[in-house]
């Protein structure tokens, strides 16, 4: 069974079972797969290097949207200007945070550094969007109701395996969150 993060003379650590550790990398591996940026042919090197994309377009997909949300609410002209400008490299950030984390999954024991805590803490609140948005969780009736499903046996169907997983990666950044807040006290 996972132990949630903690902060003490070690850093930041946490431990999690086999299964655990599997269970996340498949999450991680399916929202990278969802944020890789489709190749083009043809497309200019330089606007690559630079990150600029004058053909990207809003994701259709809800879930990458709620991952690469428009900037201006009113304004798609406006918002697609700055997706041009700015989404290659967020998708790339997200990315690297994202390999990061499974990299990390290589140990039973987790011992995080500031800069893999934060990095841990970036990829797990991207699984959990993903999630949020394919539970359809809108508002706090929505939330509730996600997380009233607390056991594993009553997994009937994929909505509520899909909630319990959801409850999981939220008690897992919870507790990651909670130790990065107990390091930053303890610089203080």
């Amino acid at each position: 069974m996972a132990k949630a993060f903690k902060y003490g003379l070690k850093g930041i650590t946490g431990y999690l079972e086999p299964a655990e550790r599997e269970l996340l990398r498949g999450l991680i591996d399916d929202v990278i797969s969802m944020l890789e940026p489709e190749e083009q042919a043809g497309q200019d090197p330089l606007a690559a290097l630079v990150g600029l994309d004058m053909d990207v377009r809003q994701p259709s997909d809800r879930a990458l949207l709620r991952l690469l949300p428009n900037v201006m609410k009113d304004d798609d002209a406006g918002s697609l200007e700055f997706r041009q400008l700015t989404e290659r490299s967020l998708r790339e950030s997200k990315i690297g945070a994202l390999r990061a984390a499974s990299m990390g999954l290589d140990r039973n024991e987790l011992s995080l550094t500031p800069e893999e805590a934060r990095l841990w803490s970036m990829a797990l609140n991207d699984i959990r969007l993903v999630l949020a948005e394919r539970l359809d969780i809108r508002d706090e009736a929505d939330a509730d109701h996600v997380h009233a499903m607390q056991d594993w046996s009553q997994a009937e169907d994929v909505e509520s395996y899909l909630a319990l997983v959801y409850n999981f990666t939220t008690w897992l950044q919870e507790s990651l969150v909670q130790s990065m807040m107990a390091a930053l006290e303890r610089k203080d």
